[in-house]
């Protein structure tokens, strides 16, 4: 037996592949192959053959593993032992089909077993397909496995072939040696827009004009974990349009810049180096798109020890469109309003002052950029909602809402962008010497966290955020926990990361009590293992026993962990993460009731909650329409975790999707947030989904 295939740290292209069974010794009768696959969305089109199976005795080749139109696998027998069948028309070959449609641009484990009365089908570990052929010892002898070929109209490319030895398991092959593939990190970008066509907005240019954006790079293995390679990244700027590199113009400089204390140099010059599977990267743009037939860019991620140009080993960023610092983004689509308020800058956005807040037909509203404020930061600026806690605030919360209060109770509808993946970071425009002295007197008063994570908190990214509470929860009480959390918000000036630290400590001991028990030290376990799991702990921390999460919910949850069909813990802290603070959201007075009365929708997407505002004929329902979903790209301890968006028709007869503000509902008695909704000039009526057709982006 033989495998001749081009080695590339395990790696080839499909095409290269080629396996010989010579000595039938070996397999005794039946063979058992496994492989990863990757197959890029541009360059592959289907049907087609992923491995042809040749007999040097016969001359003849035939398929042996293909896949349909509908990108689902097919495994045919040994092609000479139903060779007569090639004879006639009528007969149809046995297969092994798997109704499992096969991704693309992702790994996905593939094996074959095939064995004197049956064949079978795996994918990522798990059968999907057999049959009943027969295969004698003879009927592997001279045969050979070839990748596609040139007629063939994909290109793909494999990892880890493996012919197995007898008795040998698939599914222990299937978690060893995984592949990896580079992702870009649009959670931890910061100095970047998102304009109202999706396309993020950087400001570039002229040296004197361009800012710095950042973008994060992590290389992990097929089951999503990060992976600690010595390994350096570069970046480069392309067309998004055609994938081609933007060239340097003549005597000007590189188009894509990169920032090392202080001083720029051309992005191709100057690689990141991967640290434990992380790479991070300060850019400039100096090429407007204005300059460029209006052409949007895309940053290009590439490892150049691969000199072969693996697909899964490039990262490319959104889309992206520069413009100069004095460029205002394509007009919105959505109706502006300024507001008569106090403005305070809050994270580059502004944050009205309940003192002064507008009338009741002007609480929704979106704020401009003003001399007074910073244009609206993607991932940045975020709303806050402010639950009531069992943690004893009472008094902090009478301090921090003195002459807050409105003239008459009004929920404050804030206006969101909400990108696919979305970034935050924290640091406040309210570091005023008074907020720090305040800051200083408290963490000389006895408490335990230091001024210096204070200040790391406040001016951290997510990944920075998550890192230190963690810390901290291992080591202080829970009032210190609640102690640094009135520290942040006094030396930040506002209150929006307050409650995600509160509820960190327990939120984290919980996790890994849930995950002990689930895994028992187990590397992974199955996700139909976890799904009653995760529904028990749902009920116990939100309070319900009468409505349950669907199966529905739980397919959108298994996306936001970015779970397969095995969760390892990495998968399991993303969904954790995300569910924690929804169910402790609903755990809270006024929301409770809602998710009771199906006022809350389910777990469903942004996609989901837009396609049910259509009638039939693809035309929107009525203006005022309106769907509750809770935000699946916000996460603990981004300060929007577990808050409620509320997506609606505008009068303006465009879609609208809205942070709520609860920061006074829970503080206000009388009226319910039923009423304060209803009571918005935009809102009149709740819109129910009653069948969902999931489409996860």
């Amino acid at each position: 037996m033989g495998c001749k295939v081009i080695q590339d740290d395990g790696y080839s292209s499909l095409k290269d592949l080629k396996l010989e069974i010579k000595n039938t010794d070996d397999v005794n009768g039946s063979l058992s192959l496994c492989f990863w696959l990757y197959l890029p969305a541009d360059s592959s089109s289907f049907p087609s053959n992923i491995l042809h199976q040749h007999n040097s005795d016969i001359n003849s080749s035939a398929p042996f593993l293909t896949l349909t139109a509908n990108k689902e696998m097919v495994l045919y027998p040994i092609r000479f032992i139903v060779q007569e069948a090639s004879n006639s028309d009528e007969m149809e070959i046995p297969s092994a089909k798997s109704k499992i449609e096969v991704p693309l641009n992702k790994w996905v484990h593939i094996g074959c077993e095939v064995s004197s009365d049956i064949s079978r089908l795996f994918i990522n570990g798990e059968i999907t397909g057999e049959m009943c052929a027969t295969c004698t010892p003879d009927g592997l002898k001279n045969i050979s496995l070839y990748g596609a070929n040139e007629d063939d109209p994909i290109e793909g490319y494999v990892h880890g072939v493996e012919i197995l030895p007898v008795m040998s398991s698939i599914k222990d092959y299937f978690v060893k040696d995984p592949p990896l593939q580079l992702h870009v990190d649009g959670l931890n970008g910061t100095g970047i827009e998102e304009d109202t066509d999706g396309a993020w907005i950087v400001v570039g240019g002229k040296a004197s004009c361009r800012r710095n954006f950042s973008l994060d790079v992590v290389l992990m293995d097929a089951f999503g974990n990060s992976v600690n390679k010595e390994m350096e990244v570069v970046a480069a700027l392309t067309y998004a349009d055609n994938g081609a590199h933007v060239e340097k113009p003549d005597d000007l400089e590189a188009p894509l810049l990169t920032s090392y204390d202080g001083t720029e140099f051309p992005a191709c010059d100057r690689p990141s180096q991967l640290v434990n599977g992380r790479a991070s990267f300060k850019l400039k743009i100096s090429q407007l798109s204005s300059k460029c037939d209006h052409k949007l860019f895309r940053i290009k991620f590439f490892i150049p020890k691969m000199e072969k140009g693996y697909p899964f080993l490039e990262a490319y960023s959104h889309s992206i469109r520069c413009i100069s610092r004095n460029q205002n983004p394509l007009p919105s689509t959505l109706i502006w309003k300024r507001s008569t308020s106090a403005i305070h800058v809050v994270s580059g956005t502004p944050w009205l002052d309940g003192s002064s807040v507008e009338p009741m037909n002007n609480v929704v509203h979106e704020a401009k950029p003003t001399p007074s404020s910073k244009r609206v930061k993607f991932g940045q600026g975020n709303p806050f909602v402010t639950l009531q806690s069992d943690i004893p605030s009472k008094q902090w919360d009478q301090q921090s809402h003195e002459g807050d209060k409105p003239n008459g109770r009004s929920l404050h509808l804030e206006a969101r962008q909400e990108p696919h993946e979305q970034s935050y970071n924290s640091s406040c425009d309210s570091d005023s010497s008074e907020a720090t002295n305040s800051c200083k007197s408290i963490a000389s008063n006895g408490s335990p966290v230091s001024d210096a994570a204070v200040f790391k908190y406040c001016l951290g990214n997510l990944t920075e955020k998550s890192l230190l509470l963690k810390d901290l929860a291992s080591s202080a009480s829970e009032k210190d926990v609640v102690d640094f959390a009135m520290q942040v918000s006094q030396f930040s000036g506002c209150l929006h990361h307050r409650d995600q630290i509160r509820i960190s400590k327990r939120m984290i001991e919980d996790g890994t009590k849930v995950w002990s028990l689930l895994s028992q030290n187990n590397y992974h376990v199955s996700w139909d293992n976890t799904i009653p799991v995760l529904q028990d702990q749902f009920m116990k921390i939100s309070c319900y026993r009468s409505r349950f999460l669907t199966q529905q919910d739980f397919e959108v949850l298994k996306r936001i962990g970015n779970c397969q069909e095995l969760v390892t813990q990495e998968n399991f802290e993303k969904l954790w993460c995300w569910l924690y603070p929804v169910a402790f959201s609903l755990s809270q007075n006024g929301l409770n009731e809602m998710w009771d009365s199906r006022w809350i929708e389910g777990i469903i997407t942004k996609e989901e909650a837009e396609s049910s505002l259509y009638a039939s004929g693809n035309s929107l329902v009525d203006p005022g329409t309106f769907v509750l979903r809770f935000p699946t790209s916000r996460s603990w301890p981004h300060p929007d975790a577990g808050n409620l968006i509320v997506t609606y028709v505008g009068s303006d007869f465009v879609i609208h999707h809205r942070l709520l503000s609860l920061n006074f509902f829970h503080s206000c008695g009388g009226k319910s947030l039923k009423e304060m909704l209803l009571e918005e000039r935009e809102l009149s009526r709740l819109q129910r989904i009653t069948t969902r057709s999931l489409r996860l982006s």
